[in-house]
């Protein structure tokens, strides 16, 4: 596969289905602010920032889109260049993504993303695109800083590879990956492609693409944002 990135359409499916609960908060995570606004308008404009063609597709689930709409008019400011269509989400990731999917015709490039990951860079979105354009498949990974134990043996820390998103696929690959039943051990989308036989291609990311799921994460989100 030789195409180049550029002669694809380009889409981004952001996944937002979490409700706050390791975050100790009512709040889903998705919509809690940084620095005034939600992390899920942070999270579309790195992909807008990115490559301004890419067409946005956002997955909530149904009973969070009314909101989601109040909180795009509160903030229309630094949303009104976000133009992005809105999917109800399924009861899994799996379905979620699968609902995403559902709405993109024809070929080109998808990068599944989760929505609580506002500071992946300009240049990993771009790389994955690159590489899903050439080989089929993009998923982001950085090396693991920490020794591994796997029910108690320990293994070559070399070997071992973090995966974040965004995961980046040819449309003809994922959507024929999504076709074979769910299973238990879908824990992310290069999951799903791996088990319908597709080769997986990682790519290195960034450790400040760190995903928000708790009160930690959020005071770390925060030091990020004034770096920027």
């Amino acid at each position: 596969m030789s195409e180049s990135a550029n002669s694809f359409k380009k889409y981004a499916i952001i996944v937002a289905g979490g409700s706050g609960s390791r975050m100790k908060s009512d709040l889903p995570k998705q919509f809690i602010e940084i620095g005034g606004i939600p992390i899920l308008l942070h999270t579309l404009k790195k992909f807008r920032e990115a490559d301004p063609s890419i067409e946005l597709l956002l997955v909530l689930p149904e009973s969070q889109i009314d909101f989601w709409e109040e909180l795009c008019r509160k903030h229309a400011d630094f949303s009104q260049n976000l133009a992005h269509q809105v999917i109800q989400g399924g009861a899994t990731r799996f379905q979620s993504s699968l609902n995403g999917l559902n709405m993109i015709q024809g070929e080109g490039l998808v990068a599944i993303h989760d929505g609580v990951r506002p500071f992946v860079s300009t240049e990993v979105i771009l790389r994955s695109f690159k590489t899903a354009s050439e080989t089929g498949t993009a998923v982001v990974s950085v090396a693991s800083k920490d020794s591994v134990r796997i029910s108690g043996k320990a293994v070559d820390r070399s070997t071992v590879r973090i995966i974040q998103t965004p995961q980046t696929f040819l449309l003809s690959t994922i959507k024929k990956a999504f076709q074979n039943p769910e299973l238990p051990t879908f824990t992310d989308d290069a999951s799903v492609a791996e088990a319908a036989g597709f080769e997986i291609h990682l790519i290195d990311g960034d450790y400040e693409n760190i995903k928000i799921t708790t009160p930690e994460d959020l005071l770390w989100a925060e030091v990020l944002l004034k770096k920027r």
